[in-house]
Order: C-alpha cells, then structure tokens, then sequence
C-alpha cells in the first residue's frame, strides 16, 4: 500500500512461496518476500524498510506523528504479536499450546489496539500513518481466524480493520495477479 500511496511504479512479479524462482534467490538469498530491487546496490528485504524508503521517496505524510513511536511499535508487533499470531492462525502445527490459549495470548495485543482506538480512525487520530498500514495485514490475519470473536470483543479494532479494507488505496492493491514466469517480466504497475 505505500507504494501505492506514493504512486511508485513497480514492476510486479507475483510468486508462490512453495515454489519460489531461482530469480527470487539471485536478488535475495533470504528468500523471502518482499523484495524490493531498485539496483544492483539497493535491495530492500523487509516490509517496514519498503514502506519507509516509498514514503521517504514520495510526498507521504505517514510519518507526521512520532516516528520513532510508530517504528517502536511496529518492531513489537512484527516480533511479539507476530509469533502468537503465527501460533493462533497455525495452531493445529504448535500444539504446545490449545487454541485458546494462542487467541489468548493475541488478544492481550488486540486489546491495547483497540483501547487505542478509542475515539478514533487511526492509530493516531484521523490522519492514517505507517503504523496503521504496517500493523493492518497482521491484525487482518487475525481477524480472520474467528472473525466472529474479533467483532464482538474488538469493536473499535474491527472499525478501524474494515475503514481501510474498504478503501481505495486497499482495494487499488488486493488485485488477482498472474503467477510470474521468470522467463518473462513482471506486470508494471503503479497499483491505480
């Protein structure tokens, strides 16, 4: 979504993660998605560094409001929320612990986001930030575990859950896209 908003042309190279190309590991030995190749010399690997260098390199204003507060944040969840959100969603592969136990242990995160919520759009007030759309793929995941849990203890999350699903930067980038042939480019998009 922030290239999207930072009207970034890409060239788009959808894969499947069971069956990664070569091409993937040429440009990234990590393997792991996404990758942003600019050149030879600037290869991003990580969500939260994409996300930055798209709103660093645009007229985004997602980091108005204390960025080093949305980073802190994001950090914790994409450690801590992360692992017992893997936990919950997978739950029949980690059966150290029962189901609920795993949604407990989400919900303690949920909470906090929603009590934050309160009385508000986003995460900081009306005025979308990246750490609205760094934590969004995560607590969509979430919800969509037992949606019918998350809408009934998490009111003021699931508003702000549905706000940016139903919006037209979400929506400009939730596209079915053709798996890609290394043997061929990718799609070229700016994602409108």
């Amino acid at each position: 979504m922030a290239l999207a908003k930072a009207n970034i042309k890409i060239e788009h190279r959808e894969i499947l993660l069971k069956k990664r190309p070569s091409a993937l590991y040429e440009i990234s030995p990590k393997g792991t998605v996404p990758v942003l190749y600019i050149n030879d010399e600037n290869i991003i690997e990580e969500s939260l560094d994409i996300i930055i260098w798209a709103i660093e390199n645009s007229h985004c204003n997602w980091l108005a409001h204390d960025k080093e507060k949305q980073i802190n944040i994001i950090q914790i969840n994409d450690s801590d929320f992360k692992y017992w959100l893997d936990r919950y969603k997978y739950s029949d592969r980690f059966t150290e612990l029962s189901p609920l136990d795993y949604q407990n242990n989400c919900k303690k995160y949920l909470e906090e986001y929603n009590g934050i919520l309160k009385n508000k759009l986003y995460f900081f007030g009306n005025d979308i930030q990246m750490l609205d759309i760094a934590l969004f793929p995560f607590i969509r995941q979430c919800a969509y575990v037992d949606v019918t849990w998350f809408e009934k203890y998490f009111s003021n999350l699931n508003n702000w859950l549905n706000n940016i699903q139903s919006s037209n930067l979400f929506l400009s980038v939730m596209k079915k896209y053709k798996m890609w042939d290394q043997n061929n480019s990718g799609i070229i998009t700016n994602y409108k």
